[in-house]
């Protein structure tokens, strides 16, 4: 068994077996022409449920080949231009070999004796980020898991700072928008805060925070003598990509003593944008910020980090145990990861970073995200142009939300059901895959474009496809009706 251990005797075997995996991945990518097979769930379970783990095969290809009917046919492939759902870039090869890197060495991030180097190259990369980001000399941050973790972090830290006894914790308040990430309604509970501990502020007709109503929010706050204790500002918001405004928001928070974190998991893309990075403005005035690599850096997951202003708030994340980081290593100023992060052991995910800003710079990231959301302005004129669609907004970044509207169906909840049928036949099809979302009451579809290789053409296929399939869908209702 000792022949599979990946060490000095091990470096050929090491060598051939990896190589093979990646012909295998790359021979599969380039026959690659859809970016889902439509398999569903109850036909592909009983195929993996059948794999007995305590008979192993014993060898790597034949593994491999296992692999090719348990996952590699049936992946789904957001390298294929047709791959319009979630938030899931197609990734750059640099990072990819990164990760191949990381991997094998196996660094731990949490101290100084388990990575070196890496802790090195993973703080340049937080203060290459908050230069970009304009924190100033007093920042500092640290990698996480994902946007949902760098939020949890971040109010972490502006509850600490917020001075308030547990026993109090139900005074606090997070304000933040309607359309903002779930992730802060979630933090909330994980914190020990109150079940009204989240204000809901509404957002104005392109879907970003009113700040009139945040400002009597607050003061509402203070009348009713409750603590504000952040207000999450987005800028990317999931279903439409949507920009809150900042500048505005973070007088209020001036003004009302009130951390403000900017959850720009999505529009962190921006920072490497030499077109739009106007559309940030006002970020630099954040406590904290919330950033996604593997969103529109086009990094794998995962690859996320939460930055602050002053690195002293980072403390509160802080413990000390003897065999780990004693306190002596703050005083020899021995730099230690896990001071500052939630996580102990954790990959060195920066790594993918490093080479892909060393490969390509970030000038070659932020065109390829200015290819998706010049994607999604003409995208959105396709929509606006076609009567068979409503496009909620114009886009800010490269997210669309649509809806099949058919003429002569008059029926919000037929035209609804239509929407569901539409997105899920898609998805058995494999054709194209979409995602969803509600818009008020009422079912709509959404176009998350990363990919630089989707076209013009590409989109308006998938809406031909999604028309037929809601088309089809309510010709049967009327038969079944009849």
């Amino acid at each position: 068994m000792r022949s599979h251990l990946l060490n000095n005797t091990t470096a050929e075997h090491y060598r051939s077996t990896v190589s093979a995996g990646v012909e295998r991945v790359a021979a599969t990518l380039a026959a690659t022409e859809r970016p889902f097979s439509g398999v569903g769930v109850d036909e592909l379970s009983p195929v993996v449920d059948a794999i007995d783990l305590d008979r192993p095969l014993g060898d790597a290809a034949a593994a491999l080949d296992e692999l090719g009917e348990v996952y590699l046919r049936d992946a789904v492939y957001f390298h294929h231009p047709r791959y319009l759902g979630h938030l899931n870039c197609p990734v750059v090869i640099p990072a990819v070999l990164g990760e191949a890197v990381l991997s094998a060495i196996n660094s731990s991030l949490d101290t100084w004796d388990q990575s070196a180097g890496g802790t090195l190259i993973e703080r340049r990369l937080i203060d290459w980020t908050t230069e970009r980001i304009g924190l100033g000399p007093a920042a500092d941050g640290i990698f996480t898991s994902g946007g949902t973790q760098s939020n949890l972090q971040a109010l972490l830290l502006a509850r600490e700072e917020a001075k308030i006894r547990p026993e109090h914790f139900t005074r606090l308040r997070i304000f933040t928008s309607e359309c903002s990430h779930f992730s802060v309604q979630k933090s909330a509970k994980l914190l020990g805060l109150g079940p009204d501990a989240v204000v809901s502020v509404p957002v104005d007709r392109n879907k970003r925070m009113q700040t009139v109503a945040l400002a009597h929010a607050l003061e509402q706050c203070f009348a009713e003598g409750a603590v504000p204790m952040a207000v999450v500002a987005t800028a990317g918001t999931t279903d439409f990509g949507s920009i809150d405004p900042l500048p505005e928001i973070a007088a209020l928070c001036e003004q009302f003593a009130t951390w403000l974190h900017v959850d720009a998991a999505y529009g962190c893309g921006l920072l490497a944008s030499r077109e739009r990075r106007g559309l940030l403005e006002g970020i630099e005035h954040a406590d904290s910020v919330t950033v996604d690599y593997h969103k529109s850096f086009f990094q794998p997951v995962s690859s996320s980090a939460v930055l602050v202003r002053d690195r002293a708030t980072l403390r509160h994340a802080t413990y000390h145990a003897e065999y780990l980081n004693p306190r002596r290593m703050a005083e020899e100023r021995i730099p230690n990861q896990v001071d500052k992060s939630l996580q102990t052991t954790r990959r060195f995910d920066a790594l993918k970073l490093w080479m892909t800003l060393r490969v390509m710079g970030a000038d070659g990231i932020g065109e390829l995200f200015d290819e998706v959301c010049d994607l999604a302005c003409e995208g959105w004129k396709l929509l606006a142009a076609d009567p068979r669609f409503d496009v909620v907004v114009q886009p800010q970044l490269s997210t669309l939300v649509f809806r099949y509207n058919p003429a002569g169906v008059t029926s919000p909840d037929e035209i609804d059901r239509a929407n569901l049928h539409a997105r899920k036949a898609l998805f058995a099809s494999g054709e194209a895959i979409v995602a969803g979302t509600k818009v008020g009451d009422r079912q709509y579809l959404k176009f998350t474009l990363l990919n630089p290789e989707t076209t013009e053409h590409d989109i308006a296929t998938v809406l031909d496809l999604i028309s037929g399939h809601a088309e089809q869908y309510l010709g049967d209702s009327l038969d079944r009706a009849s």
